[in-house]
């Protein structure tokens, strides 16, 4: 217990490389190359991590600025991710259900149900708060375990699913993202990508980042487009000049930096990869592992970053005029990037598309979080967290993720008829992804991606 504590209060930039260690010695490196590809891999989620702490330093300030300058009037307050993991961490049966997410893990490692060893244990807690709220309506510790259970086994299988994202287009091989706050946007996004696909004239639309370099030219390149869309930002915001040149030139700097980060992040990936792809195909016959880390990897790519600068004002307006709304943006303004990472990997960088699916994912993560906000207000009052004059609050992270939303909604209605229709349909949407739709690409000869 004293070692899982010492973890998690390190949090992921200690447990990274010594998780990468670990892994890298079941996979017979030497004791010296798996440290350092552990230590490598550390100091570069380490300098991600400080690039997107100057894109929330910068960006939340304007976003929150943004706000009250349109007078935007809800009365369900996003508090932020950081506020609902305090929250998640705080509640007494925590180390349970972060102990089923990850036997979960291991047992369909082992029965071949998933290829993703997911050793972003930090995020866990994107999954632990389905249980922890579960156990808060229904006071069973039984139905809370499964709601977790059922979280982390569909975090996995999604994180399979979307792999060949990962590796197409952001170029990470060997890496999958069971992080659910970038995950769960895909429930949204694949349907929306497949009706857009569908409509003639509109399908045809195709406002790609590369080719407006092209044509941009000097304005194409990232870091100008991050000094423009930054300063716009900071205009909305009604900042004064030097700050609105000080958001913009920071925007620039974190579309140069974040990619040399990556860049870091995979020389120590490397070695644990070409390791567990030798000791796999001696062991497990070719068997493919995915390690999952954290979507921070990807959410410095210019194509995010700049669907997330344009989808920030467009959210706030979203906010003001979708119908059933209560949740006024806020704090957690500044991890769209997060949420939209995969998106802009599903079209393929299609501007067009990421913005008009970016606003149908963001519609449902405002919609749940209104809806599940006398819950998590209430949960969150039992560890002191509270909102002056006794408001509600919510964040774009907890149930309200669309993912989370779902099997919070299935373990806390009437369980005899919710659990049963959850179970049948992703048992059809399983079996679809991994027999049916394989052998159909493998028959055309495409490659298998959503």
């Amino acid at each position: 217990m004293f070692i899982f504590d010492f973890f998690i209060k390190a949090g992921p930039i200690v447990m990274i490389p010594v998780i990468i260690t670990i892994i890298g010695l079941v996979f017979r490196l030497p004791l010296t190359k798996a440290f350092k590809s552990g230590l490598i891999i550390g100091i570069g989620f380490a300098g991600i991590n400080l690039v997107i702490g100057l894109l929330t330093s910068n960006l939340g300030p304007a976003a929150k600025a943004m706000v009250k300058n349109f007078g935007i009037k809800l009365d369900v307050l996003d508090v932020g991710w950081g506020s609902i993991a305090a929250v998640t961490w705080s509640s007494p049966i925590i180390p349970i259900l972060i102990g089923t997410i990850f036997v979960a893990n291991i047992i369909l490692l082992i029965l071949k149900a998933t290829n993703t060893l997911d050793v972003d244990i930090w995020n866990y807690h994107h999954m632990a708060i389905v249980g922890v709220m579960t156990y808060f309506v229904t006071e069973n510790i039984l139905v809370s375990i499964l709601a977790a259970a059922s979280m982390a086994i569909i975090t996995f299988k999604l994180s399979d699913w979307s792999q060949p994202l990962v590796s197409k287009y952001f170029g990470i091989p060997g890496v999958s993202l069971p992080t659910v706050s970038a995950m769960s946007s895909l429930i949204i996004a694949v349907p929306l990508n497949w009706l857009i696909d569908k409509i003639p004239g509109v399908n045809k639309i195709n406002l790609d980042m590369k080719n407006a370099k092209k044509y941009l030219g000097f304005f194409g390149e990232p870091m100008i487009m991050g000094l423009l869309l930054g300063c716009a930002i900071g205009a909305l915001a009604k900042y004064d000049l030097t700050r609105i040149f000080q958001v913009g030139v920071n925007m620039a700097a974190v579309m140069v930096l974040i990619p040399k980060m990556v860049a870091l992040f995979m020389e120590g990936l490397m070695p644990i990869s070409e390791a567990a792809k030798k000791l796999t195909s001696k062991k497990f016959k070719g068997r493919k592992f995915f390690i999952g880390l954290d979507a921070a990897v990807v959410v410095g790519n210019p194509e995010v970053i700049t669907t997330a600068l344009i989808l920030i004002p467009l959210t706030i307006l979203l906010a003001i005029v979708l119908p059933g709304n209560r949740l006024l943006p806020f704090a957690d303004l500044a991890v769209i990037p997060f949420r939209v990472a995969l998106v802009v990997a599903l079209t393929n960088g299609n501007l067009f598309k990421n913005i008009i699916i970016g606003l149908g994912t963001m519609s449902a993560i405002l919609l749940a979080g209104t809806a599940t906000s006398p819950v998590l207000t209430a949960l969150a009052k039992t560890v002191g967290i509270n909102v002056a004059g006794g408001g509600l609050i919510s964040s774009f992270a907890s149930t309200s993720l669309t993912a989370s939303f779902l099997v919070f909604k299935v373990f806390t209605s009437n369980l005899w008829i919710t659990l049963p229709v959850f179970i049948v349909i992703f048992a059809v949407v399983w079996i679809y992804m991994d027999v049916i739709r394989p052998k159909k690409t493998h028959q055309s000869g495409d490659e298998v991606s959503l």
